[in-house]
């Protein structure tokens, strides 16, 4: 028997933004593969392609398009052509989605891009990577620009080189990566070169046996030494590039946010922290930050100026710059520190990457109220 759903959370068809989300747990399996549900009455005059998108958050409007052009959506029993993705629900249709999207498939070319490798064998190896390279392309990007200049293209043409490989695990599209970063996020990411070692890396990152340490920067002065941050992390349902702490059925995620430094600069108040986090969500340390308050610096999305000017430093009787605006090109966010037991080997393995250049030039130009470092 196919499992059945109704979306009934007050869908206005007139507001978009508040169409339900349809009570299925991300992690559940419905049997034989078809997800079924009735349309609230209220999606009477909703595209359908519009109304899935929003009612299946994790469903992209592009992928939902695909799967109704693949013949994987059955309105009232018709299929394939009798179904479009424009065509307008009148309220109470029954609706099946059988499957996932089958994306055209995209392969990771080799690149001659250089590595900062901190730790490397046969096994496995620690790459620094750089703010502003996306860990690899996007499964649904066709575009083959998109899937250039990514990590697992230097991958690829620094395994050419030593006649080595990657794990296959990920798939094509993502051979070696166990775990990833933010395109904006610098730092020490684990790669896998056989599949035996991902497998044993991916359990070890699940039970979180592999300890992950950041450093952020962040706006305003945090009171306490030490926080935790244990809000579960879900999509945002309007801004579907952000996630949230505001969803009741968000995901666990814990980080624990630890004080280095207070800066009271003549650009405002800042805190350097370290972030040690438990789980591995989408934008964990971003948005748990935002909500203690303090976003991360240069992380506009969430919340963060995009320039820093001296308005803050005057209530703390602190003389304004006289220089142009502070500003932030990327996320003041590293990996700085990971740790583990080697999964072949059982030796303890431990990387720290160091701050990168324009991090601590940043940090310099709050100091000294200077906009610029000669």
């Amino acid at each position: 028997m196919r499992a059945e759903y109704r979306a009934t959370r007050g869908l206005v068809a007139a507001t978009p933004a508040v169409v339900p989300v349809l009570d299925i747990d991300e992690d559940m399996e419905l049997e034989d593969g078809v997800r079924t549900f009735v349309a609230d009455a209220a999606a009477a005059g909703m595209r359908l392609d519009a109304y899935l998108a929003q009612a299946i958050p994790e469903t992209s409007r592009v992928r939902v398009q695909l799967l109704i052009e693949a013949g994987q959506v059955r309105v009232d029993g018709a299929a394939g052509s009798d179904v479009k993705a424009k065509q307008k629900l009148h309220g109470g249709e029954r609706i099946e989605i059988e499957g996932e999207p089958r994306l055209a498939p995209l392969h990771a070319i080799a690149e001659d891009i250089p590595l900062d490798i901190l730790y490397e064998d046969e096994f496995l190896a620690v790459v620094n990577k750089p703010a502003g390279m996306m860990v690899h392309a996007g499964a649904g990007n066709t575009d083959d620009a998109r899937n250039r200049g990514t990590l697992v293209n230097a991958l690829l043409h620094h395994m050419a080189k030593l006649s080595g490989s990657l794990s296959g695990v990920g798939g094509e599209l993502r051979p070696g990566i166990v775990h990833r970063l933010d395109k904006q996020t610098s730092g020490a990411i684990v790669i896998a070169k056989d599949d035996a070692t991902h497998r044993k890396l991916g359990e070890m990152f699940a039970m979180r046996r592999v300890a992950k340490t950041y450093i952020a920067l962040v706006h305003g002065a945090i009171a306490k030494d030490n926080v935790t941050a244990a809000l579960p992390i879900a999509r945002d349902l309007v801004r579907r590039t952000r996630m949230t702490t505001r969803r009741a059925d968000g995901r666990s995620a814990v980080s624990h946010v630890s004080v280095v430094e207070r800066l009271a600069t003549p650009y405002g108040a800042f805190t350097l922290v370290e972030v040690r986090i438990e789980t591995g969500r989408t934008h964990q340390i971003r948005v748990h930050m935002q909500s203690l308050g303090h976003p991360v610096v240069g992380d506009t999305l969430y919340g963060a100026p995009r320039s820093i000017a001296g308005a803050a430093a005057s209530s703390a009787g602190i003389e304004r710059p006289t220089e142009m605006s502070l500003g932030l090109e990327r996320n003041f966010l590293h990996a700085a520190h990971l740790q583990f037991t080697h999964p072949r080997t059982s030796k303890a393995v431990a990387v720290e990457a160091p701050l990168p250049a324009e991090l601590s030039e940043f940090l310099l130009r709050l100091r000294t109220g200077r906009a610029r470092v000669e």
